[in-house]
């Protein structure tokens, strides 16, 4: 389980009920303005706390959206919020330039040097969900290659000045990860790349075909490049798979649970059968579920094929605790379900598949003891 912020506790001491109501109430106007005024446009009702919001909006990187519904609100958030906010967004503003730039470099050296890879989230994928390459904030840039080339892709970035991260050099990284972050420090700031060739940590069902993903890509235009990107259905999958592993991990997800609706949203009924097969194929299709029902019960359900088959998923948490696991993962009162109970139903509940996955999260566990040193940093992608 990775490391949890500081303000973990506070918000935990804190309860903090009405400011995640707040938070869900702005994500829920931004995605559907017309309808959320006319129900949240007075939303400040509640005596919130200021400093709980922020925390809450940044472990979960939807301050922007706030930000963006709080345009639409009948009646003004508060002026310390909104300045926050503001300030929030010129510093996701600057990060996911700087991520751009680094993607557009990476392209040419992988280009160059023929190696197939594909990008993963960030600014580019942001851009299409939501057309705003700065919606949540990106440090980092994340490329897929197949389990084949992932040696030629760690050399390409070297040529271009990039090192495998000292943190990501063990067998546990590497073999059960199956991603190694890698840095350039060029004297002015720190670039950094996570390298993939797997899409989930141990713990939760991976995908079947890795270099499924590489086949589906698409391409955008960046800055005149023809940029590699996951597809539509893909970005869909990625999005639950990240949802996934924060709920297996405990960790605030409504920023990739924001990605499920908008991604989700973007495809019509003979579409979203397609991603239901897709994912059925890939060993996903619970997966996908739980990604979806998370939607529905953050942002409000929608009358979609993808919807009604949802609601089955984890049936026995009810939507008030999926809602706070989703956006307040640290509040005491939650009682979250055993993480092999997780497993079994993304599992489908099939025997053989949940044993595969479980020997291979426990021999994950056991390659993390020995050898990971105990100050090493904890996992922050894969997702």
């Amino acid at each position: 389980m990775a490391v949890q912020d500081a303000s973990y506790d506070r918000l935990r001491a804190a309860g903090c009920a009405d400011e995640a109501a707040y938070v869900q109430a702005c994500l829920r106007l931004f995605f559907n303005p017309a309808a959320g005024a006319a129900d949240h446009g007075g939303m400040p009702a509640p005596a919130i706390s200021v400093a709980h919001v922020a925390d809450i909006a940044r472990l979960n990187k939807v301050a922007v959206f706030m930000l963006k519904a709080l345009s639409h609100a009948v009646t003004g958030a508060p002026g310390e919020l909104l300045a926050w906010l503001d300030g929030y967004r010129r510093r996701t503003l600057s990060m996911n330039a700087a991520c751009i730039g680094d993607s557009i470099a990476i392209h040419q050296v992988l280009r160059d040097r023929q190696v197939d890879f594909v990008f993963l989230k960030g600014p580019l994928q942001q851009q299409l969900l939501y057309g705003d390459h700065f919606m949540k904030p990106s440090g980092d840039v994340d490329i897929l290659v197949s389990p084949s080339g992932f040696s030629a892709a760690r050399e390409a970035l070297r040529s271009a000045g990039y090192e495998v991260a000292g943190k990501s050099r063990s067998v546990w990284w590497v073999r059960f990860l199956g991603e190694q972050h890698m840095v350039r420090d060029d004297g002015v700031r720190v670039a950094t790349v996570d390298l993939h060739y797997r899409l989930q940590q141990p713990g939760s069902p991976s995908p079947r075909d890795i270099d499924c993903f590489l086949r589906r890509k698409r391409e955008i235009k960046v800055a005149g490049a023809a940029m590699p990107l996951i597809s539509a259905s893909d970005t869909l999958l990625l999005s639950c798979i990240s949802v996934a592993k924060a709920f297996f991990n405990r960790e605030p997800c409504a920023g990739y649970v924001c990605d499920v609706r908008a991604a989700a949203s973007r495809l019509n009924e003979a579409e979203q059968q397609k991603v239901l097969e897709h994912a059925a194929e890939q060993g996903l299709a619970d997966t996908l579920l739980l990604g979806l029902r998370a939607a529905d019960v953050l942002l409000g359900g929608t009358a979609t094929l993808l919807s009604d088959r949802a609601s089955r998923i984890l049936a026995r948490i009810d939507n008030a605790d999926l809602f706070h696991m989703v956006i307040a993962p640290w509040l005491s009162s939650l009682r979250w379900p055993q993480r092999r109970t997780v497993l079994w139903e993304l599992c489908g509940r099939e025997p053989v598949r949940y044993l595969a996955e479980a020997g291979w999260a426990a021999s994950a566990d056991l390659s993390r003891r020995i050898f990971e040193r105990p100050a090493a940093a904890p996992v922050r992608g894969n997702g």
